[in-house]
């Protein structure tokens, strides 16, 4: 085993072979001379001068023949053990030329296997990336095009005169542009928190999370009471280090995502120490997810149904900035439902227990 990990890097291969190369050589080349010479002094009775003379002839005939052979035997070895390296290569320039390449299937072994894993992975996340900048200016064209056409559908009726401008109509094209301004200000907080941007207004401190997670929920007290019968509430103290303006934010959108597609009379909100890390559950009944892609709500633009956005006016970006702000925190977000019975889940790493 020890021998076989020795010699499974690339450079000792090529070692390796070339020693053998020149082993091969020397040995083909002294055997070949030796036989020859014998059968000159046995059998020709050849000596002296002209014996020299012949094994000199001999020598460079075998010499170069040996060469001819054992070259094209080293030349195919090592183009064989230079393949890798060569699909590599032709992998590296396509991704230099702005595609993404096929997984690069070839049996090797040592730092080689090794080098083309870590490609291959990093293809498989260029083409991920790929796929998700494609989806989202799909999706962000999606969300813009109908306040766009019916901001472009008023104007060109305003300039042929079809209607005449009051206030209502003037009031439309306010909301409208504000629609794309919100949805423009959604994507901006989505890609700050995505990269870690946190400026003078993000800094974390220490700060009670029954208290912010108290307020948050005071805040939508009439929307709560308007579409539940029954709330139980019970959070544990505890301190933790976050941005108060995040947090408030992440717990803002899912309490308003629970409103929006609430069914049921009765919502339970609990925080929970356990161990190093306080959980925030919120249970409600709701409009029904479907268990096997319950985790792609908490992704950009994704929506159960296309006609929930014009129902509730969202964009689909209010849980994805949630993910994103809860995991710079070093937490942990999601769901667990039925279809019916919703569990939203939040765990923060701990900081103090008061």
């Amino acid at each position: 085993m020890w021998l076989y990990k020795r010699f499974s890097n690339l450079l000792s291969r090529l070692i390796a072979l070339n020693s053998i190369v020149i082993l091969l050589v020397i040995l083909i080349a002294g055997i070949s001379v030796k036989d020859y010479a014998c059968f000159l002094v046995n059998s020709e009775q050849v000596t002296g001068q002209d014996l020299v003379d012949t094994l000199n002839g001999f020598l460079w005939k075998v010499g170069i023949i040996v060469f001819i052979v054992v070259g094209m035997f080293h030349y195919f070895t090592v183009r064989k053990m230079m393949s890798p390296i060569r699909s590599l290569s032709a992998a590296a320039k396509s991704v230099k030329e702005g595609s993404v390449p096929t997984k690069i299937d070839i049996r090797t072994s040592g730092e080689m296997k090794e080098l083309i894993e870590n490609f291959n992975s990093m293809t498989e996340t260029l083409y991920f990336v790929q796929e998700q900048r494609e989806e989202m200016l799909r999706d962000i064209a999606h969300e813009l095009r109908t306040p766009l056409t019916n901001i472009n559908g008023y104007l060109e009726a305003l300039e042929n005169r079809v209607i005449e401008g009051d206030s209502e109509l003037f009031g439309s094209l306010l909301e409208e542009s504000q629609r794309i301004t919100r949805i423009v200000e959604l994507i901006t907080e989505l890609n700050s928190w995505n990269e870690g941007n946190f400026f003078s207004d993000k800094q974390f401190r220490l700060l009670m999370i029954n208290e912010l997670l108290t307020k948050v929920i005071t805040t939508f007290q009439l929307k709560l009471e308007d579409n539940f019968t029954e709330i139980e509430i019970h959070v544990d103290r505890a301190g933790i280090q976050a941005n108060q303006d995040g947090l408030k934010q992440a717990f803002t959108n899912i309490l308003q995502n629970i409103i929006d597609y609430n069914t049921g009379k009765k919502l339970t909100v609990n925080g929970l120490i356990e161990n190093e890390t306080y959980t925030i559950v919120l249970t409600h009944t709701g409009q029904f997810i479907d268990p096997e892609k319950k985790d792609l709500i908490f992704e950009r633009f994704y929506r159960m149904e296309q006609s929930r956005s014009a129902e509730t006016g969202g964009a689909g970006l209010g849980l994805a900035i949630t993910k994103s702000i809860i995991a710079s925190h070093g937490g942990k977000v999601g769901i667990n439902t039925d279809g019916n019975c919703h569990t939203f889940w939040i765990e923060l790493p701990l900081h103090s227990k008061i």
